[in-house]
């Protein structure tokens, strides 16, 4: 009788632990995962968009770079200058809107293998930011922009 009541304890504390973290869970996946999905989005733009900005701020430096240092595969050197600069002005801003999150995403995740590629002189450090940076732009790609988006408000308003 006595084994049977400490049982009985024993099977409704591990009940009470089971439902406690899957409550824990489910609010951390409402609650921080579309706040963490922001953050990132927020992180991997600021990087992109600062060094987009960097080369319209001395554009006779940024041309001079692309001729000299940069090697772009199959552009020239100018053009590789323009279409480097807009794609890290504008899909930065796409990316912290969340709209069309996984195609900013992927565009920017090529765009950075394509700048490990170009500078052969990037070094140990500047390898390890790419790195980071990719990583951190597979999470939009693969996953999606979170709720915090544009991209989540357009589909629960029109396809659901």
């Amino acid at each position: 009788m006595e084994m049977t009541a400490i049982h009985a304890r024993e099977s409704s504390l591990s009940e009470l632990i089971r439902s406690a973290a899957r409550f824990t869970i489910t609010a951390l996946e409402r609650y921080l995962a579309p706040v963490l999905d922001l953050a990132i989005r927020l992180w991997v733009a600021k990087v992109f968009f600062m060094s987009g900005l960097t080369k319209v701020q001395s554009w006779d430096t940024t041309l001079s770079l692309f001729e000299n240092e940069y090697s772009v595969p199959f552009l020239p050197p100018e053009v590789a200058a323009y279409a480097g600069t807009f794609t890290e002005l504008f899909f930065p801003v796409l990316l912290v809107l969340g709209l069309g999150t996984r195609f900013a995403a992927g565009v920017l995740f090529v765009f950075n293998i394509i700048a490990v590629i170009s500078y052969p002189d990037l070094g140990e450090v500047g390898l390890k930011d790419h790195q980071y940076w990719g990583l951190l732009l597979l999470i939009p790609l693969l996953h999606g922009p979170g709720k915090i988006s544009i991209d989540h408000f357009i589909r629960r308003r029109f396809w659901n």
